[in-house]
This record gives C-alpha cells, structure tokens and sequence, in this order.
C-alpha cells in the first residue's frame, strides 16, 4: 500500500522535498496506530523538524515533556496508560483553550494564533470527542442505570459519568447537560 502511495504524491508537484515531506509523514502515521504516545510523539517531531513546522514542533516537544515529567515523578514506573496519557493530553488542551480564551479577551491576536495551532495539534492525539446527540445518549443510558431523577442524584451521576466519558467530552459540558437532564 505504502508503495502505491510514493509516485502518486511524488506525481502531485515538482517540489520533490515536500513530496518526500508527505511521504514520510503518511508512513509514520500509518506505523504509529501502533505505537505507544511517547514513540509516536518521537516520530513526529523528527516529521515536523524536517517539514520545518516550527508551532507544530513546538506543541509536540511540549506534548512530550508533559509525558516525560508524568513518567519521571516520584512513585510512578516509567510508563504511562492509555488513560494516564489521555488526562495528561485533555489537560494540555484545557490550559491551551483558557489560555486562548485569555488572548481573546485582551485583544492579543499573536498569541491567539499560536495558542489554537498547539491546540490542534494536542487534539490529534486525543480521542475523538463525543457529539452532542452522542453525548446526551450516553448520559441517557447513564441515568438509567444510576437510577437517578431528581437533581439531588447529580453527584452521583456526575461520578459514573466522568469516569466512563474521561476524554470523550469536557467536563463542563457533561455537568452542564447532566444538569439539564435532572431538571
């Protein structure tokens, strides 16, 4: 398949480093499904150095210390879980949106920009996040099972939510629906 790939985006145009660029970025991405975070992140870093992606290679070597002070904290065994990866990315995009919010707000449109382009760049590795039609089915069927009705009964939906939909959607907008659904 790879090899089917090469003369089709070598074909593409006449600047053969950037086509050499795409080439080498479609088969890491193609290895990396199987990867661990931190290999991946590894891999694209080398991609972004030498596509010369200065704000993409920024975020990732900042995806990557943000793991490998996780890894390296007292107590902990050198690798991480899937879900400990996911928190530690879903935090990095929370501070990049309250810190483009922020920019916003004061009129700093410089900063805006870098902030949103290292944010799409940590939302590459996250899970896709749940829709909103999604999500409401999903605290449906939470509900449910919780047996709750009344907006009393939101702490303890709100535990059983967060748990299972940690990465699939924002916390705020799970409390904010949860509220909904209990009113």
């Amino acid at each position: 398949m790879i090899g089917c790939l090469i003369p089709l985006l070598i074909g593409i145009s006449k600047n053969y480093q950037t086509d050499i660029t795409l080439v080498f970025i479609i088969i890491i991405q193609l290895i990396l499904k199987k990867m661990s975070l931190k290999t991946t992140i590894d891999a694209q870093i080398k991609a972004a150095m030498l596509a010369r992606e200065s704000a993409r290679l920024m975020a990732l070597r900042d995806i990557k210390k943000v793991i490998l002070l996780e890894e390296t904290k007292e107590g902990k065994t050198g690798d991480l879980t899937t879900e400990e990866e996911t928190k530690l990315l879903t935090k990095a995009a929370k501070q990049r949106r309250d810190s483009a919010d922020i920019y916003r707000q004061q009129n700093r449109p410089d900063l805006l920009e870098k902030e949103l382009a290292e944010l799409m760049v940590i939302e590459e590795f996250l899970p896709k996040q749940l829709s909103e039609d999604e999500l409401k089915a999903k605290l449906e069927e939470i509900k449910a099972r919780v047996g709750a009705s009344a907006p009393s009964d939101m702490g303890k939906m709100m535990g059983v939510a967060s748990k299972e939909l940690a990465g699939l959607a924002d916390g705020k907008t799970i409390s904010a629906m949860v509220k909904a659904l209990l009113a």
